[in-house]
């Protein structure tokens, strides 16, 4: 019997999440879905490589310059009455990925990651339902925002789960800061990893995030089958 409370006893702890088969994911119909300003790639079974962030982390003109910047790419493809090419797809992603990664590693805006409650409250809920919802295989708390790469189990789906990570560590770090309106910004980006190459680009980005943007000894990191030392939320965590 599951509970959808993180601080529950949870009787898979000390059991590192199974991986096999996770470097050789399977491939079928992608659907692509449009909400908001970023694209959503789904595939029953896939594996994820997941971002979202705080709501006060990127200045609203960035985004506005993301959107038109994508509208105008899906405009010219309905224009000429064709699908995306895959240049054009890729040409989607980047412009995500790349322009709010730079931003977002910069440091902008209140990056209450920062403070080790928020974070190790931010960490109970990604591991949480690890095999019993989604196998895990890497996660960064990073100081304005959060990547995970996962794949969702049989039976639930991706968009729910990160839904119940956002919705919960929002009443949590509002609740440690005397805080209220909204923690996290409603989008999310997310990439739907493609080969083994891709799955290991994703799981570099992921370990070298924090020295790149010049955090050093960042405890808020864990890569699954790798050498990565313990986190803050593995040995009891810190605080201010």
């Amino acid at each position: 019997m599951t509970t959808d409370d993180p601080k529950a006893p949870d009787s898979r702890a000390g059991v590192p999440p199974a991986v096999a088969g996770a470097s050789r994911p399977q491939f079928g119909t992608v659907t692509i879905r449009n909400r908001g300003y970023l694209p959503h790639w789904e595939k029953e079974a896939g594996i994820y490589f997941v971002t979202f962030r705080l709501a006060d982390s990127l200045p609203k003109s960035v985004l506005d310059q993301i959107s038109s910047e994508r509208q105008s790419i899906l405009a010219t493809a309905q224009q000429l009455g064709r699908s995306l090419s895959p240049d054009e797809r890729k040409k989607l992603e980047c412009l995500s990925t790349l322009t709010i990664e730079r931003y977002l590693d910069s440091g902008a805006g209140s990056c209450r990651l920062k403070n080790p409650r928020i974070a190790k409250e931010v960490s109970v809920p990604l591991t949480h339902f690890d095999r019993q919802r989604y196998l895990l295989f890497a996660w960064c708390i990073m100081p304005n925002h959060v990547h995970v790469l996962f794949s969702v189990l049989p039976g639930h789906d991706r968009a729910s789960v990160i839904h119940s990570w956002k919705s919960y560590t929002a009443k949590q770090a509002n609740r440690l800061l005397h805080a209220q309106g909204t923690f996290w910004e409603k989008e999310y980006y997310d990439h739907l990893v493609r080969d083994q190459a891709d799955f290991d680009r994703v799981i570099a980005y992921i370990r070298d995030n924090p020295g790149n943007a010049g955090l050093q000894n960042w405890p808020w990191l864990w890569l699954c089958g790798q050498d990565a030392r313990m986190t803050a939320a593995e040995d009891g965590g810190a605080t201010e």
